[in-house]
């Protein structure tokens, strides 16, 4: 079996970590106990290009019990658990291709030896198979029967691709589902967000001008959980609706030039790039910290903070460097603008990613059985995986819901009835 991972030794401390995390995962884990009964995947092989972590870790594992043939390789160079990568591949027999802080170049070998799997199935966070699929790889792109897409930036990059009309295979897009933007963005980034700030800075939210860029669904569950913290939320967006949400939300909204004056904590959560600049760097306070939530770090325009600055101190603190500003001024930039939550912290709470890669299982099983009827554009979740899976997470967490009467159903069916 061929794979690249840092240290194979650490296999111990990642099956402890992958096995903590299936504890808050049991959606995922009834789905795993069918699919080993049933192979609804068997002999597909399947090339994933997703944060590898332990919650990944039991998603491959649940492909795998399916029949799958998985290979993992990493969607971002910071956000690889190690140790988890060498219990995919001594314990459940999972290749993977991923080092935690591997440089560009050996970020992308790791993903041509994904697509070297000749996969027809693939899994994204944000597009990077798909988009080799349809550049560099355009040959293995016709075994492809369809792909999952996980994230907020990869969904824009697809849909983009699609109304160029040069979309080549059907996509799915996991991140529009419910189940997930609704849980998994709003939940799930809102909390290991901060967590990973405090961890890389153990910075005080209380009393602190946090300055939350975009209001998304990852935008307001950070935007949430800060002011749940006692900090004072500022929102910059460029959408009126979200702006005026935001504001009925109880958050100040400004544009960035102001919020740049009198931010403590920047976080961009846009799926854009260069939403903080030049001329927002030049009118922070000293010592304002500036993060990333966004799926890639051009959110940020970091060349221009480094052009910008006299002298930068790397490492100041662990995934903390200081930019220092010709005025004196100092911008501390967390994890290198990459995702803070994975790369500072330990990225969403399993029991919540329960819920997303329960719905990226039942995705695959449903494009093998539907890959005749799939047209080449971007699809969404059909109603009836979403309602599996809040069903099923419900039921694990003790909770029971009403059922329409068979009057209620004639009710809402029918245009006759009124006052």
């Amino acid at each position: 079996m061929k794979f690249d991972i840092a240290d194979i030794k650490l296999a111990g401390k990642g099956k402890k970590r992958i096995l903590w995390a299936d504890n808050d995962m049991p959606v995922l884990a009834s789905i795993r106990e069918r699919f080993a009964k049933q192979k609804p995947l068997a002999g597909k092989n399947v090339s994933a290009c997703l944060h590898i972590t332990a919650e990944t870790a039991n998603l491959a594992r649940t492909l795998k019990a399916a029949g799958a043939n998985v290979v993992l390789c990493a969607s971002n160079p910071l956000s690889t658990q190690d140790d988890v990568s060498a219990s995919l591949v001594k314990d459940f027999g999972i290749p993977v291709f991923a080092i935690c802080g591997e440089d560009r170049k050996t970020y992308y070998k790791h993903i041509h030896a994904a697509l070297d799997h000749k996969p027809v199935i693939t899994f994204d966070d944000g597009a990077d198979l798909v988009t080799e699929l349809h550049t560099t790889r355009t040959n293995d792109a016709e075994r492809v029967i369809a792909s999952m897409e996980e994230t907020t930036t990869g969904v824009i990059r697809l849909r983009a691709l699609d109304k160029s009309g040069k979309l080549k295979f059907p996509v799915i897009a996991v991140n529009d589902a419910a189940s997930k933007h609704l849980f998994d963005n709003r939940y799930g980034t809102g909390q290991s967000t901060v967590d990973g700030i405090i961890r890389a800075t153990d910075f005080l939210m209380a009393g602190s001008k946090v300055v939350v860029a975009g209001y998304g669904w990852c935008g307001r569950g950070f935007a949430m959980r800060a002011k749940g913290m006692g900090a004072i939320v500022i929102v910059t967006e460029i959408n009126p609706i979200k702006a005026i949400e935001a504001s009925m939300d109880g958050f100040e909204v400004m544009p960035m030039q102001q919020a740049a004056k009198v931010g403590d904590l920047f976080v961009t959560l846009t799926g854009n790039k260069n939403v903080i600049r030049s001329e927002h760097f030049r009118v922070m306070k000293d010592r304002a910290v500036v993060a990333n939530s966004g799926h890639f770090n051009v959110e940020i325009d970091i060349p221009a903070l480094a052009k910008l600055s006299k002298k930068i101190n790397k490492d100041i603190r662990n995934h903390v460097d200081e930019y220092v500003l010709p005025n004196g001024k100092r911008i501390c930039l967390l994890a290198e603008g990459r995702l803070i939550n994975l790369a500072a912290a330990e990225g969403h709470p399993a029991s919540v990613m329960d819920m997303s890669f329960a719905t990226q299982a039942l995705e695959a099983e449903y494009v093998v059985k539907h890959a005749d009827r799939l047209a080449a554009f971007v699809h969404n979740v059909p109603i009836e995986i979403e309602n599996t899976v809040c069903t099923l997470k419900l039921k694990s967490m003790g909770i029971t819901i009403d059922k329409l009467t068979l009057e209620q159903v004639k009710y809402l069916a029918d245009f006759g009835e009124g006052t």
